[in-house]
């Protein structure tokens, strides 16, 4: 079986591949606009997910007055045109949801807003990272579509090559997945989006205020002070923790997780540095029970999770 041919293609093809990310990945010297930063925009560049996103936009609707917020239950608030700048893509569409969730209802619960996981990672997301490329804190990796689709398409020769020179057998088949995966992939990417200078800064920086934020009691909502956890004690062998998850956060390195609880009746938060596979378990609104090392004082595992929905 002679696979020179065929690896020869490959590794054609994978250079290319290589080049044109090179290519791409040069940073452009876009200015940015100079607006400020909305929360919900600098959550997304740090890597949120698209529900925190969306959990923080509804909030910042509601502190400049498009929604009214009354415990844990939201309604349409006063703000109109004219009042303040117009809300941004992604906040009308955010807006259209509060509308249709209450249907002609006075208010309804914030739990009842979250969307599904579909439609924020096809209509919520990609509003929001307009939004930032508007701001000059992203671009798109390619002008258009078309190098990913040439790039796609370029898979069918050392694909060809290899199922002309092996058949079946198993060159044939991985060159097969290999194929129907990077094609996908590169597809699926479509234009792709590459933060700037600025949108990495931006994106190394913490929450604005990680000391203060909007605590999901259990039984509503209400504003308080996140406030670091004291030293564990001493000789202990296991310390557990619980309670509702009010934010989670990261360092301005990016090493450091933190996620802060809630007892439910207090009025302050704590917060607890955890291991990042805890931190991408959990969400806003969510009730846990982590385990402690007593030596360090990091939560390195989830002993019980109830999502918030």
């Amino acid at each position: 079986m002679d696979l020179v041919w065929p690896a020869a293609a490959w590794a054609l093809w994978a250079a290319t591949l290589a080049a044109a990310f090179k290519v791409s990945s040069r940073d452009r010297h876009l200015r940015p606009s100079g607006e400020p930063v909305a929360v919900p925009v600098a959550e997304l560049l740090r890597g949120m997910r698209a529900q925190e996103v969306f959990h923080a936009t509804v909030f910042e609707l509601a502190g400049r007055g498009w929604l009214r917020a009354e415990g844990d239950r939201f309604s349409l608030g006063d703000q109109g045109p004219g009042q303040e700048e117009p809300p941004a893509a992604y906040e009308r569409w955010v807006l259209e949801r509060v509308r249709a969730r209450l249907a002609g209802a006075p208010d309804t619960p914030e739990i009842e807003l979250m969307p599904h996981e579909a439609e924020l990672d096809g209509q919520f997301v990609p509003l929001v990272r307009r939004r930032a490329i508007e701001l000059g804190l992203a671009r798109r990796r390619w002008p258009s579509m078309l190098v990913p689709v040439l790039l796609a398409a370029g898979l069918v020769v050392p694909w060809y090559a290899t199922i002309a020179a092996a058949g079946l057998a198993w060159p044939g088949m991985i060159a097969t997945m290999v194929s129907l995966v990077a094609g996908i992939g590169l597809l699926m990417g479509g234009r792709g989006f590459l933060l700037t200078e600025r949108g990495r800064e931006i994106a190394r920086t913490g929450p604005a205020n990680p000391r203060q934020e909007w605590i999901f009691t259990g039984s509503g909502w209400q504003g308080g002070e996140i406030v670091p956890a004291g030293p564990p004690p001493q000789g202990s062998g296991r310390q557990e923790v619980a309670g509702y998850v009010v934010k989670r956060w990261t360092d301005e390195t990016g090493e450091h997780h933190y996620v802060a609880l809630h007892d439910g009746s207090s009025r302050t938060a704590t917060a607890f540095e955890v291991e990042q596979a805890v931190y991408q378990d959990v969400l806003p609104g969510d009730q846990v029970r982590l385990l402690v090392r007593p030596r360090t004082g990091i939560a390195v595992r989830m002993l019980a999770h109830d999502r918030h929905r």
